[in-house]
């Protein structure tokens, strides 16, 4: 009997759980609230990777934008790096087109072999600086029969013909000349005026 008792009694040993003082639902309940909290690495290493993937992407378009524009800095310092001389040498070259159109035909047909040896050297000369600066990217603009373009022509002046179309460049008073892709200076043009123009009753409906 005192064996049952102290088995059965009062003073017996309470259950594990109630020992610790947790029931099983309530340990559950817990567990589950802290797995819910706790962010899972695989996520958070996949986030880690889409920024570092994204910034990366972001430094290679910026290093790619940098090696193009300092390309075609480079490319243009030495297109234009000459344009300041070459634009004092069309200077030189218009004074030597200008001592050859002064001379007189008279004087050219006289045969004095001391004038056309002149006359050959300065325009031997000529021709040597437009091809020195030819190699240079400097070509001469020929608009002679084009449509008038105010980005490389200059306007002086209207020539009424009626045989060409308005805005037509039927005379160059000082040659255009262009460096690359820019104007180094543009052409002194003279502009057809009153040319003929599409007739409005071709551009009607014939009446029905």
């Amino acid at each position: 009997m005192t064996d049952e008792t102290n088995k059965n009694g009062p003073e017996a040993a309470a259950p594990e759980e109630t020992v610790k003082g947790v029931a099983p639902e309530a340990a559950e309940t817990a567990a589950a609230d802290t797995s819910a909290a706790a962010p899972d690495p695989l996520e958070l290493a996949k986030a880690e990777s889409a920024d570092l993937r994204d910034k990366y992407l972001r430094l290679a378009a910026e290093m790619d934008n940098l090696r193009r524009r300092t390309e075609r800095d480079v490319k243009d310092a030495k297109s234009y790096s000459v344009a300041g001389f070459a634009r004092d040498m069309l200077a030189v070259s218009d004074n030597l087109r200008r001592a050859l159109e002064a001379i007189p035909a008279e004087a050219r047909e006289s045969g004095d072999a001391g004038l056309t040896a002149l006359i050959e050297g300065v325009e031997m000369t000529e021709r040597s600086m437009l091809t020195a600066l030819e190699r240079h990217g400097v070509k001469q603009l020929d608009p002679t029969g084009q449509k008038f373009d105010p980005n490389f022509h200059q306007a002086m002046f209207e020539v009424p013909n009626p045989e060409v179309p308005n805005n037509t460049v039927v005379q160059v008073v000082q040659a255009g000349y262009t460096i690359g892709e820019r104007v180094l200076r543009p052409a002194m043009v003279g502009v057809a005026k009153g040319g003929p123009k599409v007739a409005a009753a071709e551009s009607e409906t014939p009446a029905a």
